[in-house]
């Protein structure tokens, strides 16, 4: 085992660290990079011994052995100033850059101040800060290496990025440049020069050098101020820091953080690590049915998918049957493949390419035909739908808990099979539902009424209001018993809220086409938050049927023809309670398949192969289905798979501040006036009142009667919200939204698609919206 090894002899993350292992592969391949040698973490191994104190380590006695190692090592680089870098194995890896986390120490002289060097290094592995951070990435097992590098005392130095780390634009390079020795650029001591490189121009914005560092003569170093503020990095060295960036991206199959120095005329690199958290690459400009599509996967996408939806809810539930739904009608592409991975994680939303076939030339004739022949009202009476309640009941009261594994690890396949005759379902009755909404649109504009259409559609009942209503029963129930302030709460309570849970405990709590998400029988929690929130105040009720009224008044109308406008409305009703009470029996299967899931993450914990059950979601289906028993799983499968786990979770973890799509590619920019944000009209009125801003269903109880209800997405989980807001502001969605029919059906005024609300609108903030125009201002 050597305790130390050449730089170009290093390959192996195990002995010497991320930072060792890339530098290794830098000099191998001809990349300019200054000599060293690495202390590998067998030193560090034979020094530690078991301890995990960082004083420990700064006052441990070295053996003559190690010691005369890298004395040696130190003597034939020259015995001049060196760069001492921490590389631990965890570090300069995807998904953990561990930037900063570890010390390093620059223009170190001197065999003892080698060695003292190389201790601290060592017992920075034990800093606060470090621990954290690897406890942050559930990075449990860690050793360190250290990297003597020879001291390039630069002229000028910095970082650069292969790809833009602002914009994720991978045809550009980013430099930010300083005089002096490049901690100053690093540790963000300075404003450096930046340079934005693109193949037909460069930009250049100068920085200002409020400090410079430099080695001082007898080691360590000085910072100096004043220095010569329109120095710049020369055109030469500019052009050689690109060509040295797109090779080593190219090398390493992936954009790069390369720090570097320039002196004596030439660019050397000291560091090249993965780039982490990276937006992925500008989608460009979308067209109008990408920009639709696109709308509502970002109300659908509420959070990034994990492995496990990838491969499960993702492809087979709703997303995947709208997709089976637009192919039946000869338009492919629809809901395929809009998610893009990266080391095993979804990275990036895709928009659709949506591309007819031949298929299309017929449609016109099928949907006619489909329209005759299914009647939306009815759709509850086809034996497929019987048949299809049937077997979801079935499977779900097979308890997954008493299965063997081989049984129980079948179930995710049964529960995804019986969502398919509901998109038979919808290819054939959404038909019928398009004629009947087409046939009541043409009558009420032909007798110029065309404003109540959508007004006319508000009676239809659908599970959404049924559930909504039920809501307002459980909260009538809480304010007689004063539920919310008991505790335990009363049995009469608990016995209404089992029986509401019995009955739509299905329902999404986030999003519909992922299985990670809870639903409401998973957090009831949720379902107690909206009780309190109704339970503020009783919702005021809307008086009649006032657009049918309005609407039956028509002088044209005569007795007949006011009961043929009765049976369109009726039937243009029936086909938006198809619309909403499919997908709300579409959603049954879900809750079998994510208690299937848990349970082998139920398993997997307790054989040690994972931490948590809600581990189980970093993998893949196959993979789980790839396990012919967990109890006798052999040991290099379980650390195959702990790895894999560890790091999708990094990876995950990297990504938590990263969109998988910029929301200004799929709302564009409007002419805003005096509008703080805008969007698209969705339900008529104007409303003033305060912002109140709900992120995520655990902040439901912080609504308020009469607030401006401002959120990221919504669906209908959320709608019994809309009781009690006063109006209703959406960064993504559309007017065909579920939420936007339900705030129509409520009357308060919404906007959809702005995009930017919640990060525009702050908490209190007093606003109008107007649902007309889709203008959010500031009160007057």
């Amino acid at each position: 085992m050597k305790l130390v090894a050449p730089l170009s002899a290093c390959g192996d993350l195990a002995v010497a660290g991320g930072k060792g292992v890339n530098l290794g592969e830098l000099v191998r391949n001809g990349f300019p990079v200054p000599d060293g040698f690495v202390v590998t973490t067998h030193a560090y191994d034979l020094i530690a011994q078991g301890h995990g104190i960082r004083a420990y380590f700064e006052q441990v006695e070295l053996p003559d052995e190690l010691r005369e190692a890298i004395a040696g090592a130190y003597a034939e680089l020259g015995g001049g100033p060196v760069a001492v870098r921490s590389s631990a194995t965890a570090e300069d890896l995807p998904g953990a850059a561990f930037a900063g986390q570890q010390d390093t120490y620059l223009n170190v002289v001197g065999e003892q101040a080698v060695l003292d060097a190389v201790r601290r290094c060592w017992g920075s592995l034990w800093s606060e800060r470090a621990v954290a951070y690897r406890a942050r990435l559930a990075v449990e097992e860690v050793s360190i290496a250290v990297v003597v590098q020879r001291m390039v005392e630069a002229d000028m130095a910095g970082v650069m990025f292969t790809a833009d780390p602002v914009t994720g634009d991978r045809t550009q390079l980013v430099v930010d440049a300083s005089s002096g020795l490049g901690e100053a650029v690093v540790s963000g001591l300075v404003t450096p020069d930046h340079y934005v490189i693109s193949s037909d121009r460069t930009e250049f914005t100068p920085g200002r050098r409020e400090v410079v560092i430099r080695g001082a003569a007898d080691g360590g170093v000085t910072r100096e101020t004043g220095a010569t503020a329109d120095e710049r990095l020369p055109d030469e060295a500019l052009k050689e820091l690109a060509r040295l960036g797109k090779e080593v991206a190219a090398h390493f199959g992936r954009p790069q953080d390369i720090e570097w120095a320039y002196a004596g005329g030439r660019v050397q690199l000291v560091q090249a690590r993965p780039m982490t958290a990276l937006p992925p690459p500008p989608v460009g400009k979308l067209n109008p049915i990408q920009r639709r599509i696109s709308s509502i996967l970002l109300e659908y996408l509420t959070e990034r998918p994990y492995p496990i939806d990838m491969t499960t809810w993702l492809p087979y539930g709703p997303a995947g049957l709208m997709g089976r739904v637009a192919a039946a009608f000869g338009v492919r592409g629809v809901f395929e493949g809009f998610v893009r991975e990266e080391d095993g994680v979804a990275y990036q939303i895709v928009p659709p390419s949506p591309r007819p076939t031949a298929g299309i030339l017929t449609v016109p004739f099928r949907l006619l035909a489909k329209a005759r022949r299914y009647d939306p009202a009815r759709w509850t009476e086809d034996p497929r739908f019987r048949d299809y309640l049937a077997a979801v009941e079935e499977l779900a009261a097979r308890d997954p808990s008493g299965m063997p594994w081989p049984e129980l690890v079948r179930v995710p396949r049964q529960a995804l099979a019986l969502v398919r005759p509901v998109a038979d379902l919808r290819v054939d009755y959404l038909p019928g539902t398009g004629l009947a909404l087409l046939r009541l649109l043409v009558a009420v504009k032909l007798l110029g009424r065309g404003k109540l259409f959508g007004d006319l559609l508000h009676g239809a009942r659908t599970r959404t209001t049924d559930a909504n209503q039920a809501l307002e029963r459980l909260a009538e129930v809480a304010r007689r018993t004063g539920a919310l302030d008991r505790d335990p709460r009363p049995a009469e309570f608990e016995e209404a809220l089992r029986a509401f849970l019995a009955e739509y405990g299905h329902r999404e709590t986030a999003s519909p086409i992922l299985v990670t998400t809870p639903t409401w029988a998973d957090a009831p929690e949720t379902v107690i938050d909206l009780v309190r929130v109704l339970a503020g105040r009783p919702p005021e009720r809307k008086g009649g049927d006032d657009a049918m009224e309005r609407l039956l008044r028509h002088p044209l109308l005569k007795a007949r023809g006011r009961a043929r406008m009765r049976r369109r409305v009726a039937a243009a009703r029936a086909g938006i309670a198809f619309r909403e009470d499919s997908h709300f029996f579409f959603m049954m299967p879900q809750p079998i398949l994510r208690r299937s899931l848990l349970e082998m993450g139920r398993r997997l914990r307790g054989e040690g192969v994972l931490d948590r059950p809600e581990d189980v979601f970093h993998l893949r289906l196959p993979e789980l289905e790839s396990i012919a028993d967990v109890a006798t799983l052999p040991g290099a499968d379980r650390e195959r798979l702990r790895e894999l786990v560890r790091a999708r979770s990094a990876k995950r973890e990297e990504l938590s501040g990263v969109r998988l799509i910029d929301p200004a590619a799929v709302f564009p920019a409007r002419e805003t006036g005096d509008a703080l944000v805008t969007g698209s009209p969705a339900s008529g009125g104007v409303a003033t009142g305060p912002v109140k801003v709900i992120r995520e269903p655990a902040e439901f109880a912080k609504l308020e009667s009469g607030d401006v209800l401002v959120c990221p997405y919504t669906n209908p989980s959320w709608t019994p919200l809309f009781q009690q807001a006063a109006a209703v502001v959406v960064d993504a969605g559309g007017a065909a939204s579920h939420a936007a029919i339900v705030a129509r059906e409520y009357g308060i005024p919404a906007v959809m698609g702005t995009g930017r609300g919640t990060a525009v609108l702050e908490d209190g903030r007093l606003v109008t919206v107007n649902g007309n125009t889709g203008h959010v201002t500031r009160a007057s």
